[in-house]
């Protein structure tokens, strides 16, 4: 009765459409809700089993999950970040960065690899940590691996016309370290968890289409290619599209992989536990995989923590999630912010248009055009914004152009902004200011823009 009291006024937040069809960012996919709610309305259009899945996709991503066999959901660590999907993402929004001398938590995480690649290609765990530091474990069983410990340092970036701003980036400081330090060759990537709206039209988006964009971008200087990753139900080798660095291939993977990595649930595509062979504690300690539902911890016969049916509906969930509509824009400022963004070349990478394929996750996602400001293509962001750290066929500067639908309510959903990967920028400014690599003629153009331009700018950004 609560899913369906939920779901009941989720619908009726979601309607009606705007009445600007200017502002519809997603078609019927689109909500006018722009308040604190605003990530977490379904598509008005879900029938009556489409809105129980959804219901119940969100309450399982609400879910907080346990170390069996306590009551409640099995399958919690032995090492994990957090406990449920929610806590980072908050209101299916964005996670903050920690301030000054904060712990890497709540959202934000740091991946781990050493050179070399895996047999599918993907990039190689640290053999102690694995490829992604847990900063927590069980009191009195299992330790945690560290803490990273975030610390910025500051550089300012002065205008044409003298205006100045203060930019932030951090660094990491490694604390606790359980199984040895890090040594140099250790690659490290801090990364922030990203808002959650309008995930299953880009996952419907052909890979065909990628590659004529790509194609089409080949002589300009804003060339992207597409990441090759693996797929690990097809087996073989596809197109990337989720992730900062577009190295996941679907929804329903990454949703696996974030159990697995963030909370240390198993699932049938990641069936192993986060235990490098030298966490003896974590190893030894019983799995919910092997544990019946009302017995012991003792059985062999493996059992997803992550059962099929969870891993489907919260898939569903983020498929059928409403993008916000565009706010302002008949308005004056919004018009011109436009005209010059398009100017300065943003549109190079950051595509106002791309349309689903034949088939989608429901027929009426299929064949619709939306505009998220993406090409889903990687490109070079520049060295001070690299890396250094390679995920398949992508590079140590490289990353996924990001969506800008939605990006003005992070505030209002968030609290704060954390814009790019690791969380840095505070605002659009900032994020447009730290673009290098084959972004930089549009930063610098950017730079000698008057004040009044740069706000222009800034409020159609806000406005997507």
């Amino acid at each position: 009765m609560l899913a369906a009291f939920g779901f009941a006024t989720w619908i009726a937040m979601a309607d009606p459409q705007p009445a600007d069809p200017a502002a519809l960012t997603a078609g019927a996919f689109t909500t006018p809700e722009s308040g604190e709610q605003a990530f977490l309305i379904p598509y008005a259009g879900l029938d009556k089993e489409q809105g129980r899945q959804f219901a119940e996709g969100h309450a399982q991503f609400n879910e907080a999950w346990v170390l069996a066999p306590a009551r409640g959901v099995w399958g919690l660590g032995p090492t994990f970040n957090e406990d449920r999907c929610a806590h980072c993402h908050v209101n299916n929004g964005r996670a903050s960065a920690p301030a000054e001398g904060q712990e890497v938590e709540h959202g934000m995480l740091v991946r781990l690899s050493i050179p070399g690649h895996t047999k599918e290609g993907g990039p190689l765990p640290h053999p102690s940590y694995g490829d992604q530091l847990q900063n927590r474990g069980i009191e009195n069983r299992v330790p945690a691996e560290g803490q990273a410990i975030l610390r910025y340092l500051e550089k300012k970036v002065v205008f044409a016309d003298g205006d100045e701003k203060l930019l932030r980036f951090p660094e990491l400081e490694m604390q606790n370290l359980q199984f040895g330090d890090l040594d140099p060759e250790t690659m490290m990537s801090v990364r922030v968890a990203q808002q959650l709206v309008g995930l299953g039209l880009l996952e419907a988006v052909p890979e065909t289409t990628m590659l004529a964009i790509a194609k089409s971008q080949a002589q300009t200087a804003f060339a992207g290619h597409p990441n090759y990753v693996w797929d690990i139900e097809s087996e073989r080798k596809v197109i990337g599209k989720f992730g900062w660095k577009a190295n996941q291939p679907s929804l329903r993977q990454q949703t696996a992989a974030a159990f697995n990595g963030d909370i240390g649930a198993t699932s049938f595509l990641f069936p192993e536990k986060n235990c490098p062979p030298i966490q003896k504690q974590c190893i030894e300690l019983p799995s919910a995989s092997k544990c019946g539902g009302q017995g012991g911890c003792t059985g062999n016969a493996f059992r997803p923590e992550v059962n099929p049916s969870r891993l489907t509906n919260i898939t569903f969930y983020l498929q059928t999630l409403s993008v916000p509509a565009r706010r302002s824009v008949a308005n004056a400022e919004v018009l011109h912010g436009g005209s010059v963004f398009a100017a300065l070349q943003c549109t190079g990478c950051h595509l106002p248009d791309l349309q689903t394929g034949p088939k989608a996750f429901i027929p009426a996602a299929a064949n619709l055009i939306f505009h998220p400001y993406t090409d889903l293509l990687l490109h070079d962001m520049g060295e001070e914004l690299a890396d250094g750290r390679p995920d398949f066929e992508a590079g140590g500067r490289e990353w996924r152009t990001a969506p800008l639908w939605g990006i003005g309510l992070i505030p209002t959903v968030n609290g704060s902004m954390s814009l790019l990967h690791d969380g840095r920028a505070r605002d659009v400014i900032e994020a447009i200011l730290w673009h290098g690599g084959q972004a930089q003629a549009s930063q610098e153009a950017f730079r000698s823009l008057s004040k009044g331009e740069r706000d222009a700018l800034v409020k159609f950004v806000e406005s997507l």
